[in-house]
């Protein structure tokens, strides 16, 4: 497959593992995704979420920038609505002054956290609201023609960090076709919405100085073994595992209690959300990603794999380079 390949490193952190385990895990399979060809990693804005460490969105981008050499490195995103977009033209316009041409800002609207968690970041529940216009703003300080007058972002003025617009609807395609920025569609966890939010997307999208044609990314799930079992049992465990997170409120299930749970409608509407994910052998994980690109109309599939070991996760993810060359 021609298409280029992405990563979201969701910095897990797995069952008996600590924060510190997930961000050394980070460095090492950014390093490795240096040399198998990847075009970039994100990570994406978690809170309150014990087995994601990606909080400090920009933190991270900065740790794992320092010990690689040349692959992109962003958000996937920022929630914006989460900050002023002042610090965040600030937090990215210090990684791109130290890092450049290497960045990405990848910005959401979602809260990625719940509600009493929104109270304890201090967020509006409204704050979604101007989110159209906080991205403009945002724009305004990294390009260098603010517009709040007398406000600058130091560092950041003039930086041109690229921008992107995450989505799981069809907002989120409107706004970066209206914005003429690229757009990054979650078909990894929310499917439901991917094609009409691509073609809408592709309808409505004007040109701007960033981006001249519409340049669609696609979320998609992956995970490769060596053998089509071996893949499986991964990728069910890794479901299973999800599916106790969030709805076991944290508690500790027996195997026959998580069947339930699996089978029950929330877990049913759990598993949905995994629609889209190309599990086996390497041949046959391309043969999904070549169907699923042209499915989603993407120009780039972002992938995310989840096991519940390291080891396991590398190894997917080398498969799946070897088989994109």
């Amino acid at each position: 497959m021609s298409t280029p390949l992405s990563i979201l490193d969701l910095a897990t952190i797995g069952e008996g593992e600590t924060a510190a385990e997930s961000f050394a895990a980070s460095v090492q399979l950014a390093q490795h995704a240096e040399k198998w060809g990847y075009r970039r990693i994100w990570y994406a804005e978690h809170h309150n979420m014990p087995t994601i460490a990606s909080s400090a969105t920009s933190v991270l981008i900065a740790h794992v920038a320092a010990n690689t050499s040349s692959i992109r490195l962003g958000s996937g995103g920022v929630m914006l609505p989460n900050h002023s977009p002042l610090t965040i033209a600030e937090q990215f316009g210090t990684l791109e002054t130290l890092h450049p041409g290497r960045i990405d800002l990848g910005l959401g609207r979602a809260p990625g956290s719940d509600q009493n968690t929104m109270r304890a970041l201090r967020r509006d529940p409204m704050s979604a609201e101007s989110f159209p216009q906080d991205v403009q703003e945002l724009q305004g300080y990294l390009t260098g023609n603010t517009r709040i007058q007398g406000v600058n972002a130091t560092p950041g003025y003039g930086t041109n960090v690229p921008l992107y617009i995450l989505g799981s609807s069809v907002f989120g395609a409107q706004l970066a076709a209206a914005l003429g920025l690229p757009y990054s569609f979650a078909s990894h966890f929310a499917p439901q919405a991917l094609q009409d939010a691509v073609r809408i997307y592709r309808r409505d999208f004007q040109p701007s100085e960033q981006l001249e044609a519409p340049y669609v990314i696609a979320g998609v799930n992956v995970m490769a073994a060596e053998s089509s079992e071996e893949a499986q049992q991964h990728f069910d465990e890794a479901v299973r595992r999800r599916v106790v997170q969030m709805l076991g409120r944290g508690r500790t299930f027996t195997p026959e209690e998580t069947d339930m749970l699996l089978e029950s409608p929330a877990g049913q509407n759990l598993m949905q959300m995994v629609k889209y994910s190309a599990v086996g052998t390497p041949s046959e994980v391309r043969s999904y990603l070549d169907w699923f690109t042209e499915y989603a109309d993407a120009d780039e599939l972002i992938v995310a794999t989840q096991a519940s070991t390291i080891e396991a996760r590398l190894r997917s993810y080398e498969l799946l380079s070897q088989i994109s060359r």
